[in-house]
């Protein structure tokens, strides 16, 4: 499995499990927003007087791999796959720089 990075920006609901906002910046610099449980996306023990933001991680896969006109390395990832994770908006399918992409 794969991971895109993301920052988990704060705490939403502390009651366990936890839910955090996440904030996912794409290649061209737009911004979505994830809402998930917080032990999803971190190892850590996320609460109210953790430090934010902090880097979190979805799951992902990757559907597409290029190389742009300017040179940067380029994928498009699909979060459905293997959590069903989507943004606020309903988004689940993202284009980011490789460098956002870690193995599990």
């Amino acid at each position: 499995m794969l991971n895109l990075a993301v920052q988990i920006v704060r705490l939403i609901d502390e009651h366990s499990p936890g839910f955090v906002e996440c904030v996912l910046i794409d290649a061209e610099g737009g911004q979505h927003e994830f809402v998930e449980k917080g032990p999803v996306v971190s190892t850590s023990d996320l609460r109210s007087d953790s430090h934010y933001p902090q880097l979190g991680y979805i799951g992902c896969v990757i559907e597409e791999e290029w190389v742009d006109e300017l040179g940067r390395k380029l994928v498009r990832v699909s979060t459905i796959k293997p959590w069903s994770i989507e943004s606020v908006t309903g988004a689940s399918a993202f284009t980011v720089f490789k460098k956002q992409i870690f193995p599990n």
